[in-house]
């Protein structure tokens, strides 16, 4: 019988073999590897064409179904997280291809990540850093801020957007909430008041974005929502950048009368000929907001389980469109 051929891509960091025992796969099959972001959808076609299974790191590669069709050998996708908007489940099924996924990690990281982004900005560390760095210690640097006594909008009060807040209470900050469906008993629950998302933008202090991407949320946050904001407020988002007007943002940041902390962007990786790169009141990061030891561990030891009860015809933690 053919082994398997088995493709871990997206491993950006070279981390995933690292992050558990592949010892019992590489017994049964073979393993590449592939650590550099693909060029575009026909270097992947044309990459992954030979393999048998793929482990996808989250939404990194999209898999729409023009692409699946494109994957004659493929009979099985790991895929790390519990849901994703990037993997056509229907085309997976309609080709009996078997999507198994891990399972949540606990909810630090994203909310940790941008409260240092926060942070970040408002005490300007990475110009800070460069200063100090270069021997130029405080010149040039803007005034800092507190955190403390400043009011805290978050956008999307679920389950991210709930530890943000719990965060920005600790900080004695004044938060308030706005999303589509979020109704003041949800928001009392959490300690929160909440308000309508033109108050929100308006009456901020930091802004923190923590909403799922659908088409309705799609470029939720434009031009009037970066017009309401005051001089000198932070944005943060370390949700998905396709929720803000990339042009409004742009317009804003340049204006000067904002400051941004960034993990995500419309296009990722984010192309070092953008703009954003040039900016010096714009904080970037490229894309950590799950990118920790516990998450990693978490995804590449249950792939190793799902793979290996896949190769026993008893496929897990199955996943349907």
């Amino acid at each position: 019988m053919e082994r398997p051929s088995i493709a871990i891509i997206d491993d950006y960091q070279s981390l995933a073999l690292s992050q558990a025992d592949w010892s019992s796969i590489a017994a049964r099959a073979d393993i590449t590897v592939f650590t550099k972001p693909w060029r575009d959808e026909d270097e992947v076609a044309d990459k992954l064409a030979p393999f048998s299974i793929i482990v996808l790191l989250r939404e990194r590669t999209a898999f729409p179904a023009r692409l699946i069709e494109r994957l004659p050998n493929l009979k099985m996708i790991a895929m790390t997280g519990n849901r994703t908007s990037t993997l056509d489940l229907a085309a997976c099924a309609a080709r009996g291809i078997v999507v198994s996924h891990t399972e949540a990690t606990p909810s630090f990281s994203t909310p940790e990540l941008a409260f240092a982004l926060m942070l970040a900005c408002a005490r300007s560390l990475p110009r800070a850093h460069a200063n100090a760095a270069a021997g130029r210690w405080q010149e040039g640097l803007p005034l800092g801020v507190t955190l403390a006594g400043k009011r805290l909008g978050i956008v999307g009060l679920g389950r991210l957007g709930s530890r943000v807040a719990h965060y920005g209470k600790a900080f004695d900050m004044d938060v308030v909430a706005w999303s589509t469906n979020l109704t003041d008993e949800k928001a009392g629950g959490q300690g929160v008041k909440r308000v309508d998302k033109h108050t929100l933008f308006e009456t901020s202090d930091v802004i923190s974005v923590h909403l799922g991407l659908s088409e309705r949320s799609r470029a939720i946050i434009g031009a009037p929502e970066f017009q309401a904001m005051k001089q000198g407020a932070i944005f943060v988002n370390t949700s998905r950048g396709a929720l803000v007007d990339d042009a409004a943002l742009l317009a804003a940041l340049r204006s000067g009368r904002i400051v941004a902390g960034l993990d995500v962007f419309d296009v990722e990786p984010l192309p070092a000929s953008h703009p954003l790169t040039t900016l010096p009141n714009a904080v970037l990061t490229p894309h950590l907001g799950f990118v920790v030891a516990e998450s990693f561990t978490n995804f590449y030891t249950q792939s190793v389980q799902n793979i290996l009860a896949y190769l026993d015809g008893t496929p897990i933690r199955v996943s349907v469109a």
